[in-house]
């Protein structure tokens, strides 16, 4: 680094956001970017460490001190070009990624970690700004077709990685626009929905083709697709929801969190010709059951859509306000996290257990009862131990629940089970180094290591089109994940 005691000389900062009460009034992005001479200031706290444990966190494989020297010099267009080395989709990621290249920062040991997931967001947009993000058509063709199913982040990667080989790559989405979760599942306010596009238009100009509105297994039948391509790449995702089987489930009003979102989310970007969503909060007491990034989501949604009140009950403990010693450096830390969409307004509760839905004279849900519980660890198998405690029952009005418990695995109806492949025994696809039991058919992503991170998806997308391009070609020059890892030796 330019300047070696850069830790020792700044604080860490974070770009301007908008005040709660003004941001809450739309749906667009509040976060600005940093300004040139803050990324400058914030990359040299980088220490440019012998052993980068940063690098080692980040799913990807990203070279941060290299890019964080770059940017500290000036030398934007050699970021960008550092960045994307590994990173199909920086723009992505330096929104919506937890950043866990940050919770395994050296400097974080004794101070706050570098910002990298900020500088990340700021390399990449200035790529865009300067047009140095272009479309490159493959300069061969293999006249070999690859049809990826399911057009989220794990699938994008794959074909932006396979189009580079000269394969004809078609990628299926069942929805009307690509982007899966991206689109359909991530709020506007953290990924406007233009930073998609602008991507999808360079792969589309690159070569990649997208159908949307076919939806295989369905209305597309996979024996052709089986008979019109040399592979098929398995990426749609964990869809299936975990629910809550408890006395009034049926009740009117209680919904799972990814409907409520992807409603929204077409509203937001006009798909329902200016129609509200069927499934919202406005002027509704709103509890939200579950205390991941997706309820967060439900929690900023749902004051946007002018909710009464917005409640968010979780099943475990509160966590510790810093990291925990069960979890110490650089494993991601367990700690209280609070989210843009906390600060906008949320009662959030600790250690509740949902036990039955109430009905009002309607047949709408109208109250949730919850019970305190207790929670403990078992310190052998390390699994939460969790014990309701009798006479602590409390009803907590609402009109409207989220479930955002999470997701189980894929859908094993029509597309999986026509396909005929192994599944594991959690309901995941099953695979071996990405190839499923079927010669041809590869899966990546949540299909194939279950609800993750959209950083995760990326590096699968990136990894399951290397091993592809060798079942193709016999070899491949694609890097993967461990390529990366491997030249910091």
């Amino acid at each position: 680094m330019i300047d070696n005691k850069g830790f020792l000389k700044y604080e860490r900062e974070a770009p301007p956001k908008e005040k709660s009460e003004d941001r809450t009034l739309h749906y667009k992005e509040f976060i600005s970017d940093m300004k040139k001479s803050q990324a400058k200031e914030q990359s040299a706290r980088c220490m440019d460490c012998g052993i980068p444990f940063c690098h080692n966190g980040c799913p990807l494989g990203n070279v941060i001190p290299d890019f964080n020297k770059a940017v500290e010099e000036a030398r934007w267009k050699d970021a960008f070009e550092i960045l994307s080395s590994t990173n199909n989709f920086p723009e992505f990621t330096g929104r919506i990624c937890p950043a866990p290249c940050e919770t395994a920062c050296v400097l974080g040991l004794h101070a706050d970690p570098v910002s990298i997931e900020q500088i990340e967001r700021k390399i990449i947009e200035i790529a865009f700004k300067n047009q140095w993000v272009k479309a490159i058509k493959p300069t061969h063709k293999t006249n070999q077709r690859i049809a990826i199913i399911g057009s989220g982040p794990a699938g994008l990667a794959a074909a932006d990685q396979l189009n580079k080989m000269g394969h004809d790559v078609v990628v299926y989405e069942k929805n009307a626009k690509p982007g899966g979760l991206l689109r359909y599942g991530i709020p506007d306010f953290k990924l406007e929905k233009t930073v998609i596009d602008r991507r999808l238009n360079i792969m589309k100009k690159s070569g990649v083709e997208f159908i949307c509105n076919a939806h295989v297994g369905v209305d597309v039948s996979v024996q052709e697709m089986k008979e019109q391509y040399d592979v098929i790449l398995l990426t749609g995702g964990s869809e299936h929801p975990r629910d809550l089987n408890l006395p009034g489930r049926e009740l009117s009003g209680i919904h799972f969190a990814m409907d409520f979102l992807k409603q929204s989310n077409q509203y937001v970007s006009d798909e329902t010709g200016g129609t509200f969503p069927i499934i919202n909060a406005k002027g509704k007491n709103v509890v939200v059951i579950g205390g991941g990034d997706t309820g967060a989501d439900c929690v900023g949604t749902s004051n946007r859509q002018g909710a009464k009140s917005v409640t968010q009950i979780e099943l475990l403990s509160k966590p510790p306000e810093s990291r925990d010693e069960s979890t110490p450096w650089p494993l991601w830390p367990m700690q209280l996290r609070t989210s843009s969409s906390h600060e906008e307004g949320c009662d959030r509760q600790w250690a509740l257990m949902t036990t039955r839905f109430n009905e009002d004279d309607n047949g709408n849900v109208k109250s949730l009862t919850v019970s305190d519980v207790s929670v403990d660890r078992d310190p052998e198998s390390g699994r939460f131990q969790i014990a309701k405690i009798e006479g602590t029952e409390k009803e907590v009005p609402c009109e409207l629940v989220l479930i955002a418990a999470g997701f189980l695995h894929p859908l094993h109806e029509g597309l999986l089970s026509e396909l005929g492949v192994t599944l594991n025994q959690n309901g995941t696809v099953h695979d071996r180094g990405y190839q499923t039991s079927e010669e041809n058919i590869f899966v990546a992503g949540d299909m194939r290591r279950g609800q993750s991170l959209v950083v995760w998806a990326i590096a699968e997308g990136r990894d399951a089109a290397k091993e592809i391009d060798k079942y193709l070609q016999g070899k491949s020059k694609l890097p993967s994940i461990l390529d990366s890892q491997l030249a910091l030796v």
